[in-house]
């Protein structure tokens, strides 16, 4: 089927005169998670992953994606006549290096500039008019191969309130004025739908964890206008916009808003303005390009946001620990596939008091398919879980007091002394980096050997980031703060590490055919000691549940890192036990239970 859509492509591609076509996974926005209606790539390759980009020409067809998903392309490809590239990997040319190759003198390169970002299209741009051709942005080809493709649909906003957000929208607003004063700018395009949603407290209904309306913003010294679909929109919400300066308009309208713009100093960033509309603005404009001034604002998470996150992360630490000992209770008893343990902690979730919605798309992996980092089970392809080896799920949730995202990999039965040692080494790299002390002024980079180290000393290591920033009530994926042994300047995750910004600690390792193993832990960074040497930091953990003990080698550990998993359970049991019941109990005072008190080390 997918290779009867990649033929259909090319005749259009013919028909318009276009030599290759491009294709990304992105939305208008440059968003991580994309509606149905923008999955173009996945109907047109076969490949589900949520990264990838396409590239097709008469006689080629390539999908490149990172490490996270070779295994899930190299399956899911199979059969097609789509050539996975694996970024990243020895003699493997980026998209960028192909076409300077390969694209031919005078060419066409098309794509639909509304799902292309500014920095990506000028990119390309360049290189096709190196070899004299040009790029056609106004043709969205796979959308009109897509039959029955889905509705763009209408938000449902709501307003978040000032005791969940911590700040009100005007405040924000007379933050992001003073930025553009700063700059200089008499105007800013705002594209990128987490920073609208912080910046105006309003989120969307959504079973899918995006919680992001769809919509732009032109933002000036006297003005804000919002453009989005607003046939779903309360008339409370419409009120409380205008009570805030903000005048509504059709989602559409934006390109036509942004051509008439004439003789402004214009703040934008281009990774997150799509090429259209960027391409839109009259040379008769100044731009100034930087980071949208709101990413950086709403990363530093304020005192009301962090006092939620951890009612949040209490509440989902209740609910993952109660699926945990249920799991135990029940494996080899009844059978239990993927996706139904996925919906069975779901509903754990449900019962927490100010439960929303998953904050992505569970991972519940049993057995090899958890070497597929970010595998997802479908109820037509999943396995049964069981009853040896590890399981690993990886999963989240949105509370009206914050988003969470954790990860446990669990024993099921009988594991073998090499499950262990992968296990117990990944389980070392996440307590270190979580006792992490550092100086301010130092970035992700600074600290994510403390995870890597006990995997590099074997020659061994995880093909991802040890740490993304994370939203509140917003994406699981945020920058600018991260946590990564290099830069990856597309990621825009290496800012310093300021006081109050979230991010994740989930070390793992993946072997093909065989396991997966990771653990998540969730952190505030915080001041620590103050002292000749100047602000010390350190992280607080916010995330709580039991890591599993079956599967730890103590061999392996120095004491240090044991002391680190006691004082860590200890605080599991306390936090977690008054909301378990007294069978619940009794599992967990077991589970979380002080190791290695007479053990010898080696020397």
């Amino acid at each position: 089927m997918a290779n009867e859509r990649l033929e259909k492509l090319r005749e259009m591609m013919k028909a318009n005169g276009m030599d290759a076509y491009f294709i990304p996974s992105s939305d208008f926005h440059d968003s991580e998670y994309v509606e149905d209606y923008f999955r173009c790539r996945a109907y047109i390759s076969g490949f589900t992953g949520s990264a990838g980009t396409l590239l097709v020409t008469g006689d080629f067809a390539g999908l490149w994606t990172d490490g996270r998903y070779f295994v899930q392309a190299k399956k899911q490809l199979a059969g097609q006549d789509v050539e996975l590239m694996r970024m990243g990997d020895e003699g493997v040319p980026t998209i960028e290096e192909f076409l300077k190759e390969k694209f031919p003198e005078g060419g066409v390169l098309g794509l639909d500039g509304r799902v292309v970002n500014t920095g990506a299209g000028r990119g390309l741009e360049a290189i096709v008019k190196a070899k004299n051709g040009s790029l056609s942005i106004g043709k969205d080809l796979a959308g009109d191969v897509w039959t029955n493709r889905p509705e763009l649909m209408a938000p449902e906003v709501w307003v978040l309130g000032v005791e969940f957000a911590g700040e009100s929208t005007a405040s924000k607003i007379a933050r992001l004025r003073a930025k553009m004063a700063e700059y200089g700018a008499s105007v800013h395009i705002l594209s990128s739908l987490d920073d609208i949603a912080w910046l105006f407290n309003i989120r969307k209904n959504s079973q899918d964890g995006n919680l992001l309306p769809t919509a732009h913003a032109i933002v000036t010294a006297d003005s804000i206008r919002l453009f989005m679909n607003d046939t779903k929109l309360s008339d409370d919400v419409k009120a409380y916009l205008k009570e805030n300066g903000v005048s509504l308009e059709p989602y559409g309208d934006i390109y036509d808003a942004v051509s008439k713009l004439c003789s402004e100093v214009i703040l934008l960033e281009p990774n997150k303005v799509n090429f259209a509309l960027y391409s839109a603005i009259d040379d008769g404009n100044r731009l100034v390009e930087a980071m949208n001034p709101t990413s950086m604002m709403k990363a530093v998470k304020n005192p009301v946001e962090i006092e939620n996150l951890r009612k949040a992360h209490l509440k989902d630490g209740v609910a993952l620990t109660k699926f945990i000992y249920w799991l135990k209770k029940n494996i080899g008893t009844m059978e239990l596939t993927e996706t139904e343990a996925a919906e069975r902690l779901e509903e754990f979730r449900k019962e927490q008091e100010g439960y929303l919605c998953p904050s992505f798309d569970t991972i519940s992996a049993y057995g090899s398919n958890a070497a597929m980092c970010h595998y997802h089970a479908t109820k037509e392809e999943e396995s049964k879980i069981g009853t040896d080896g590890f399981y690993l799920v990886d999963s989240g949730a949105q509370y009206y007091e914050g988003t969470t995202d954790v990860t446990r990999t669990i024993v099921m039965g009988p594991v073998t002394e090499e499950e262990k040692r992968n296990f117990t080494l990944v389980l070392m790299g996440n307590l270190r980096l979580a006792n992490a002390k550092f100086l301010y002024g130092c970035r992700g980079m600074n600290v994510d050997y403390l995870a890597r180290g006990p995997l590099w000393e074997r020659y061994m290591d995880f093909n991802h980031g040890t740490g993304h920033g994370v939203g509140y009530l917003s994406s699981v994926h945020e920058r600018p703060n991260g946590i990564r042994w290099r830069i990856v300047p597309e990621r825009q995750d290496s800012c310093v590490l300021e006081e109050g910004m979230f991010q994740s600690d989930e070390p793992g390792l993946y072997i093909e055919g065989s396991h997966g193993i990771r653990t998540e832990n969730l952190l505030i960074c915080q001041k620590a000691e103050k002292n000749m040497y100047g602000q010390f930091m350190c992280f607080e953990t916010m995330t709580f549940a039991p890591i599993d003990l079956d599967a730890v080698d103590l061999s392996l550990m120095e004491p240090s890192d044991v002391r680190l998993l006691n004082e860590y359970h200890r605080q599991v049991y306390e936090k977690l036990s008054p909301y378990m019941d007294e069978e619940e109990q009794t599992w967990l005072k077991e589970a979380t239970r002080e190791i290695g008190g007479d053990y010898t080390w080696r020397i």
